[in-house]
Formats: C-alpha cells, structure tokens, sequence
C-alpha cells in the first residue's frame, strides 16, 4: 500500500546526490508527507515516526540530460 508517492528526480542543472531510505515500521501508523522536500531530513522525520534505524538505503547520483525532448537517438 502506497502511503508516501513516488516523485521521480527532477534535476534543473548540474549532478544531484539522491538517496532512499527504508525503515522497517513497527506497525501500521499514519505517516504525513512533507509539503517541500528539498533538503528534507531524514533523521528528523525517523525520529517524528519512532522508524528507528534505516535497513536499507540506495545511492545514485543523477543530471538532466542536455537538449530539448530527452534522449537522441
């Protein structure tokens, strides 16, 4: 069940440093987004939710890729 939705990176300019973040719950809770996420803080919305430490995390690294209308070909 989807409790937060996915926002893909939407890179303006420049290599942007992007990470997710999974923690286990402890059970079923209401979770509330936040309204802005840039410079969202991980470890104050852990600590908001009771989540504990992360069990997993993924990092990559992403840029807008240059031109109009994606990829060339």
């Amino acid at each position: 069940q989807e409790v937060v939705c996915y926002e893909s990176p939407r890179p303006s300019m420049g290599i942007h440093r992007m990470v997710f973040v999974l923690f286990r719950q402890l059970g079923r809770q209401t979770v509330y987004a936040p309204g802005w996420r840039q410079n969202f803080n991980t470890k104050d919305f852990a600590e908001l939710y009771n989540l504990g430490s992360p069990v997993a995390a993924v990092y990559f690294n992403c840029q807008r890729e240059s031109g109009f209308g994606g990829r060339r070909r």
